[in-house]
This record gives structure tokens, C-alpha cells and sequence, in this order.
């Protein structure tokens, strides 16, 4: 069973900042694009950001500019660094392994980690 390990959630102010963190195998991790996605009580898991193992990013529209994605091919890691957080941002982030197109949309596979709560006070 592949496993993906986040880290880095936490309770944090309004306009303060986190950067979550997740370990991939080194045999996903090379071949995948991998994304960070979201999920707030209440409400569908969404994708926050994506990135190919050639380095292209994309972002939802919501954390645009406020978000950054990135990945360390050595440490078989990618990152998210988040900046200027919202009580709005306050959910359980998952890593995912999946795959994007030229077009930019990331599609996810099955590989998913077991998520980390970042929740954000006003």
C-alpha cells in the first residue's frame, strides 16, 4: 500500500502562516504530479494546488497568490507553503499522488495520505 506522510498542520492566527509538508515514495514521487487538497466540515474535498514533476503549479482560485507549491526531488517531498491564512482556510489537507494534464487540470489517483488539520482563528 503506497503511503504519502503529511505534516506541518496546526492552529495558527489569522494572517499568519504554515507550511505543510509530505513524503512520497521515491517510486510514486518521481512519475506523479502530486497535489494538495482540502476538506472543511461540511463540505466536498477540493484541490488547492497541484504540481508536475516537471515543476508546472497550478492553484485554486481562492488561495492564488497566497499559496506556493513546491517540491524537493531529493527529499521526495512536496510542500505548501501558506501565507496570509484565513479562517476560511480551516480544514483537513491531504497529499495526493495523481497526474496533470497540459492543460493544467489535476486529476488524482487513489494515493492519498492520512491528512492534517490546520485551523486557522480569527
Amino acid at each position: 500500500q503506497v503511503q504519502l506522510v503529511e505534516s506541518g498542520g496546526g492552529l495558527v492566527q489569522a494572517g499568519g502562516s504554515l507550511r505543510l509538508s509530505c513524503v512520497a515514495p521515491g517510486s510514486i514521487f518521481s512519475v506523479n504530479a502530486m497535489g494538495w487538497y482540502r476538506q472543511a466540515p461540511g463540505k466536498q474535498r477540493e484541490l488547492v494546488a497541484g504540481i508536475t514533476n516537471g515543476f508546472r503549479t497550478n492553484y485554486a482560485a481562492s488561495v492564488k497568490g497566497r499559496f506556493t507549491i513546491s517540491r524537493d526531488t531529493a527529499k521526495n517531498t512536496v510542500y505548501l507553503q501558506m501565507n496570509s491564512l484565513k479562517p476560511e482556510d480551516t480544514a483537513v489537507y491531504y497529499c495526493n499522488a495523481g497526474f496533470m494534464s497540459r492543460g493544467g487540470t489535476y486529476y488524482s489517483t487513489n494515493y492519498w495520505g492520512q491528512g492534517t488539520q490546520v485551523t486557522v482563528s480569527s
